[in-house]
């Protein structure tokens, strides 16, 4: 396990890479893995490099101690209020998050404990996320005079509009069952399964092959924002490009021989 950033002698974010997967743990339990600026640089970068790195297919998102990620460092958000130091911490939170998306690896939330606020936005936007039975939900800055605006941003690309503008202006916890429910997470587990469960979908994950997953995934979140036709145009463009890759062209004449898949070359 490597430390990724430090200070003061901290690792706020560690990384373990095992069987084609990383995970990335954030690692400030004492402070319930509060998003500092320091520690949005380090998940900026990491991402950064894993995005890069061709050995790594699947990611897992997850949080060190009782808790997932109980959102920004208030603390250290009244330490400077200026506007400036405002807009760097936001603009940087929301590097973080696109980023996220944008790499060519799914990443899978591990949570525990609670996701509260800019760790709820992060729940919602990795691309799949695993909870145990009490893990806890909300995007509660309302009950502190502070919108989450950043946070709705990925909410509502993942809930129903109704739902999601509630736990945004009432600051209300919901459960696992409910964020099941809603659309927030995939699957709610007992906490004895919690790593089981999580690293089963992510070596189904890293099992398939990487170029067309990559393919799937940029595509994914560029036609879900698109006029119909526009999407239809993208998506056969996409599956053009993927078809004329050499792992898809070996899967499909496999399939045909009715023989084993392939190892995937990832070309």
């Amino acid at each position: 396990m490597s430390a990724v950033a430090e200070t003061q002698n901290e690792q706020l974010i560690t990384r373990t890479d095992k069987d084609g997967v990383a995970t990335v743990m954030l690692n400030r339990p004492k402070k319930f893995n509060a998003l500092s600026m320091a520690v949005l640089d380090a998940l900026l970068e990491e991402f950064t490099r894993i995005g890069d790195d061709k050995s790594v297919r699947c990611v897992v998102m997850a949080g060190e101690g009782k808790a997932f990620c109980a959102g920004h460092d208030l603390k250290e958000m009244r330490a400077d209020t200026s506007r400036l130091a405002m807009q760097a911490l936001f603009g940087k939170c929301s590097q973080v998050m696109q980023k996220i998306t944008s790499i060519p690896q799914p990443v899978i939330a591990r949570i525990h404990g609670i996701a509260t606020a800019a760790g709820c936005q992060l729940v919602a936007t990795c691309d799949l996320a695993v909870a145990v039975e009490e893990a806890r939900f909300a995007t509660s800055g309302i009950n502190v005079g502070l919108f989450c605006s950043t946070p709705m941003v990925a909410l509502t690309r993942n809930m129903p509009a109704k739902q999601a503008f509630e736990m945004l202006v009432t600051g209300d916890f919901i459960d696992a069952q409910t964020a099941l429910q809603y659309g927030l997470i995939n699957k709610v587990v007992t906490a004895d399964k919690l790593d089981e469960t999580v690293m089963e979908m992510a070596l189904k994950i890293a099992s398939k092959p990487a170029v067309s997953i990559a393919f799937g995934k940029q595509l994914f979140y560029k036609q879900i924002e698109a006029a119909k036709q526009v999407a239809y145009d993208m998506a056969g463009d996409t599956m053009t490009c993927n078809m004329l890759t050499e792992d898809a062209q070996a899967g499909v004449d496999a399939f045909i021989a009715k023989q084993p898949m392939p190892e995937w070359k990832g070309k």
